[in-house]
């Protein structure tokens, strides 16, 4: 099952075992068993702490990893391959007692927490974000008896799937329940289950002295903002909803000058690192909500939505974008239930039907390209008169038997039974007729939408919403300078992100400077 070179790698990450384990299976005469007897088999033959035997369960092909003679335990039903291979490696040496790499706080929260809970997660092996929430749950199983976990393979268990209308991945069901879609990290996970962590949360940050330059945001233009100005030596603090923003939902990264290849979670990990190695106040979950100018103490002041506020001397606006919504009836109401923005993750759980992509540039044509794979059909909907992704893109489409490709197509509604999408509704926009449509799934793909809404009436946005900023990242505020996919720099790309974060901090650090000068401080008295 696993090739020389990955039996090698394998074998040094398990002499990390501290303590035996038990890998259990229940297994039946088919392909996808043998495939797992094979894995299972391999795995067992790297270390002497590693145990083989069955288990009876629901789900076959399914398998624990037990820490031998206890009840801790974390379970797969499934091929934990592609993606989810890291989240085998882990629940491995976790399960068998090699520390955790998570703050000691967070670990703390989890062990503390009270109750039973059961989580089902629905993954595909194609899913960049659902490792994460995988990697938690089973690092919550192992460190607290009152959970248990299983992670599910949604394109080998189709039934179970369609029984429960699961159709957007990671799915996660606690004690027998819908509970959570989309990526989590531990502690979202636990501020979700500990009602009272947001309350201590905010608490704690409504404490903190002001910053010298709090970055907002905790994408690429933010994490390299936060390098910048920590490596000045003054006082730094980001706050963010989630580390590494778009790029988490990123497949395959191959314009990173100097790294030929990467995955958006892989690099949004070593981002964080990054930022760790560094003095940085990192405040995670947190969402801004407003923006205060400074006033004659000369701090920003930045409301968040839990309630706490933080001040500093500048700010970094980094809070990036997300995906655009078609914003036609119907679309809402079957979002994850067939009405989907992430092919990479959701697509296998489309496999044999039909489905559309909306969006004719390069990520709806990609994805296209991409679900043809996959489903029975695609159709493509461009609401221009011609597609303008990059002609090679559009040469590999073309060239594909099950893909139809409509132009000067408006889509005006999605339609469903009230449980799942059924199909669609688009107008010609030369002829004015409408058309529906039949089939299961459709993927937007029509661009992003900067986070600056709650900015507004505070500093100057252009007509779509984005920071207006000159060549120094500053914006229409004393002290306030922004970055990355939120503004008005005129690509939204990650190293150009980067770049401007550097600069972004550069100007706020300098705007610090002249602030302090003597000069300077004369002139504003």
């Amino acid at each position: 099952m696993l090739d020389a070179n990955l039996k090698a790698q394998l074998a040094a990450y398990l002499e990390k075992l501290q303590l035996p384990i038990e890998l259990n299976a229940a297994l039946d005469s088919g392909e996808a068993s043998e495939e797992l007897r094979a894995l299972i088999e391999d795995i067992a033959a790297l270390s002497d702490k590693i145990t083989v035997g069955t288990l009876a369960a629901e789900r076959v092909p399914s398998f624990e990893i037990r820490r031998a003679g206890t009840e801790i335990a974390v379970a797969f039903a499934g091929l934990p391959m592609g993606h989810e291979f890291t989240s085998l490696v882990l629940a491995l040496l976790q399960v068998g007692g090699h520390p955790p790499r998570e703050d000691a706080d967070v670990i703390e929260q989890a062990k503390a927490l009270k109750g039973d809970y059961v989580f089902e997660t629905y993954f595909s092996l194609s899913c960049q974000n659902c490792p994460d929430v995988v990697q938690a749950l089973n690092l919550l199983a192992v460190l607290n008896p009152g959970v248990k976990h299983i992670a599910i393979d949604g394109a080998l268990f189709q039934d179970e799937v369609e029984q429960r209308q699961v159709m957007a991945v990671p799915s996660v069901y606690l004690n027998g329940q819908p509970w959570a879609s989309g990526r989590m990290t531990l502690a979202e996970i636990l501020a979700k289950l500990d009602t009272g962590a947001a309350a201590r949360a905010a608490e704690k940050i409504a404490a903190k002295e002001a910053f010298d330059m709090l970055v907002v945001g905790g994408g690429p233009a933010g994490a390299s903002a936060a390098i910048y100005a920590a490596r000045k030596g003054i006082r730094t603090g980001l706050v963010a909803e989630r580390f590494g923003g778009q790029v988490m939902d990123t497949l395959g990264i191959e314009n990173f000058i100097s790294v030929n290849h990467t995955e958006g979670p892989k690099l949004v990990a070593q981002m964080e690192q990054h930022v760790k190695d560094y003095e940085v106040d990192v405040m995670p979950l947190q969402r801004a909500a407003e923006l205060m100018p400074a006033g004659a103490d000369g701090l920003v002041e930045i409301k968040l939505e839990s309630g706490a506020s933080l001040k500093a001397r500048s700010v970094v606006l980094s809070t990036g974008a997300r995906w655009r919504q078609m914003g036609v009836p119907g679309e809402e109401e079957y979002r994850n239930k067939g009405v989907a923005y992430c092919p990479h993750c959701d697509g296998p759980l489309f496999r044999g039907k039909r489905v559309a992509v909306i969006g004719g540039g390069n990520s709806g044509v990609e994805a296209a390209i991409d679900l043809a794979g996959i489903v029975s059909h695609v159709t493509l909907v461009e609401f221009d008169t011609k597609l303008r992704a990059d002609e090679v893109l559009q040469r590999k489409l073309r060239s594909l038997p099950n893909v139809e490709i409509l132009v000067n197509a408006q889509t005006t509604e999605v339609l469903g039974d009230g449980e799942k999408v059924t199909g669609l509704n688009w107008r010609d926009r030369g002829s004015l007729e409408i058309q529906r449509i039949e089939l299961e799934g459709i993927f937007v793909q029509i661009g992003l939408l900067p986070n600056t809404e709650w900015l507004r009436g505070t500093l100057a946005l252009s007509p779509r919403g984005e920071i207006e900023i000159d060549a120094h990242g500053k914006t229409s505020l004393p002290g306030v300078y922004a970055a990355g996919d939120c503004t008005t720099v005129p690509y939204k790309q990650i190293i150009i992100a980067m770049g401007a974060g550097a600069t972004a901090s550069l100007g706020a650090f300098d705007h610090l400077m002249r602030a302090s000068a003597p000069g300077e401080q004369a002139k504003a008295a």
